[in-house]
């Protein structure tokens, strides 16, 4: 079987390493030569609007998935009219755009921070009399990391703000009073089968995350399923989803989902009896979805645009490095670890050396 990717970062290189043990073999479009997925299979380097290579890709590829959700919904819709493309391209295009996916969860029934459609100065200055400060404005399309957004304290911000995402159509969000942020991973395979990871709880800096842990028996897990669940049933999913959450007072409000394998979910590599990444292969080939569980104590942690000496790394007990084959550069993810202990004690020191390490080469 030979699997398609829409990009050829670090999550489709974790895909690729996850489905050599299956015997997978994979293809690759990426426009770049440096990408650190691209020797793990073909790689078709070119433009992801090129329609050759698409139909190379489609003709190739028994199924196709893709790794970030920035790449053109209708290059999947292309895709999925000569091939199977999951998850579905409805689900990129709905990811996409903050307003639409707003708007989605809402026809869901799942809850959401106050927002308005921005689309001039006036729709923000008119938007910030019922919002209140402080407040974000983001745009509607192309944000990740922290990027495309802006943080407003008062209403002397306004034009500053509209200028700097130059005019372009944007939602701004009131602020949630959380106690945490965390996300829930969940697998759905064709024939309706799905499978749930113990959340994550998450913490970010900058806009990008830093920290992830497995949240073992979280009092909170059936609230997260069920909004997951209406998520992946509305859009006939297929493939890993990570929909993320602020927790308020012990209930979710939904900030926004993932069509795809999750940074936050990096942990499962060790820390579950499945990763997330096999069993997205395992989902869009329509095979047995992987047990989930915990395996112990587990977290990830980030390397954000600096990295350690290897050796230092792996001199902290219970950790596993997993580099990127990525230069550092200044806000760029090059790396992530993670620790796995049967030790609660254990574990938290490893971790705590571990984000100490990380702080220590941070270049965000």
């Amino acid at each position: 079987m030979k699997v398609g990717i829409l990009g050829g970062g670090q999550l489709a290189r974790m895909i690729a390493l996850a489905g050599y043990p299956l015997g997978l073999e994979f293809i690759i479009l990426d426009p770049g030569n440096d990408a650190g997925a691209v020797g793990l299979g073909e790689h078709l380097h070119g433009d992801y609007n090129d329609r050759a290579l698409l139909a190379e890709l489609a003709e190739k590829a028994d199924v196709v998935t893709y790794e970030f959700e920035n790449v053109p919904a209708d290059v999947a819709a292309f895709l999925a009219d000569h091939t199977k493309v999951y998850p579905a391209p409805n689900a990129l295009a709905i990811s996409q755009d903050r307003l639409h996916e707003k708007e989605f969860f809402h026809k869901l029934g799942i809850p959401t921070v106050h927002y308005a459609a921005i689309s001039s100065l006036e729709d923000l200055q008119q938007a910030m009399e019922s919002i209140g400060y402080p407040a974000i404005l983001k745009s509607r399309r192309m944000g990740y990391d922290g990027k495309g957004q802006v943080v407003l304290k008062s209403a002397d911000q306004l034009a500053e703000a509209w200028k700097s995402v130059e005019g372009v159509d944007c939602v701004v969000e009131g602020f949630v009073n959380f106690q945490r942020e965390v996300s829930i991973i969940a697998v759905r395979r064709p024939n309706g089968e799905v499978v749930f990871y113990p959340l994550s709880e998450n913490v970010h800096n900058k806009g990008i995350l830093r920290v992830a842990e497995c949240g073992v028996d979280d009092k909170m897990q059936h609230q997260a399923e069920t909004y997951a669940v209406k998520l992946l049933e509305a859009l006939d999913y297929v493939g890993v989803v990570a929909l993320e959450l602020f927790d308020v007072n012990g209930e979710f409000v939904a900030n926004e989902f993932a069509p795809r394998v999750h940074n936050s979910g990096h942990w499962t590599i060790e820390g579950a009896e499945t990763s997330q990444f096999e069993n997205h292969l395992r989902a869009i080939l329509d095979l047995p979805l992987g047990l989930t569980e915990a395996r112990g104590y587990t977290g990830m942690v980030n390397f954000i645009g600096g990295l350690p000496t290897t050796e230092s790394v792996l001199d902290i007990p219970y950790v596993h490095h997993h580099l990127y084959a990525k230069s550092p550069r200044k806000g760029r993810k090059v790396a992530h670890a993670t620790v796995r202990s049967d030790s609660k004690e254990k574990y938290t020191q490893s971790l705590e050396r571990l984000v100490n390490l990380a702080k220590s080469t941070d270049n965000s």
